[in-house]
């Protein structure tokens, strides 16, 4: 039986069972949540959603050589978004809708499950920027869909502020502000396993954002001990610390769930040259390092 306290785990797959496992943890997450999960399946089917993720993922991919940024990504990272938040919201954490007076904790999911799998739709146009790209392309299927949920114009409105500003702030320039822009953040960090590294190297991105990403087996959104959430990243290679500290740690330290989050990478022992390298680090309590662990 799988440990309950552990919200999703990110495998290296074929994409076609990526898209289904992603698709199935999306619905357990949010089956307490009927608002959130109908916003999830209007969404999925909507054909201008589908035809953002596409060329999003052509220019990054076929033009920039970056990993996946398209439908993987957006189903991949709106998993994890929903296992942050419910561990978040586990011990106690009330997110900015709820403080703001905006919606419940519905409403707190309706807007971590847009915000996040529509967060990188801009880079169609060009990654430079492309966070602004994503909040101008977002604006008419977050109104259509917000205005099939919610009757009242106004606290349409203000929902799709909180899911714009998780777009706009998701690569922390500027940094996220609200708890939800924080879970959009980091659980677009969390995306970094060799599943989606392996198609840009296969096209011929050989370089270190590519080759560590090729070293992550695995990221896991488990229930912490010292904090409500433990991200755990099992690595085959050293070289996986790249991606650790330059994508996910990144958006942790950054974030408004800094201090509810902590980062646990590993080594794998088989692997007796990287095993003299790292075995296991943790991401410091209070400072913004990694400190090795027996």
């Amino acid at each position: 039986m799988p440990d309950p306290s552990e919200r999703i785990i990110h495998i290296a797959s074929p994409k076609s069972r990526l898209y289904v496992e992603a698709d199935q943890s999306i619905r357990k997450g949010l089956e307490p949540y009927p608002r959130a999960l109908a916003a999830y399946e209007v969404l999925s089917k909507d054909p201008e959603a589908r035809g953002h993720w596409d060329m999003a993922n052509y220019i990054t991919m076929h033009k920039l050589g970056y990993n996946d940024h398209g439908r993987v990504h957006a189903l991949l990272t709106g998993a994890a978004s929903v296992a942050i938040l419910q561990l978040l919201v586990d011990a106690g954490v009330r997110p900015d809708t709820v403080e703001s007076g905006v919606g419940d904790l519905e409403d707190a999911f309706v807007v971590v499950i847009l915000s996040t799998m529509l967060h990188d739709i801009g880079n169609q146009v060009h990654r430079e920027h492309h966070e602004a790209f994503s909040v101008t392309l977002a604006l008419p299927i977050l109104n259509r869909i917000l205005g099939e949920l919610y009757p009242k114009p106004e606290q349409r409105i203000e929902l799709r502020a909180l899911m714009l500003h998780s777009i706009y702030s998701h690569d922390l320039h500027p940094e996220p502000l609200t708890i939800e822009a924080g879970v959009t953040a980091v659980a677009d960090g969390t995306d970094i396993t060799k599943g989606r590294g392996r198609k840009a190297f296969s096209l011929g991105s050989i370089d270190i954002h590519s080759i560590s990403a090729l070293a992550v087996d695995e990221v896991i959104i488990m229930r912490g001990e010292a904090v409500p959430i433990e991200i755990r990243v099992r690595m085959n290679n050293a070289a996986g610390i790249f991606q650790v500290e330059e994508t996910l740690t990144k958006k942790v330290l950054k974030s408004p769930i800094r201090d509810y989050v902590t980062v646990v990478a590993t080594s794998d022992t088989n692997n007796h040259h990287d095993h003299r390298i790292i075995q296991r680090v943790r991401l410091h309590d209070s400072e913004d390092r990694f400190i090795l662990e027996e």
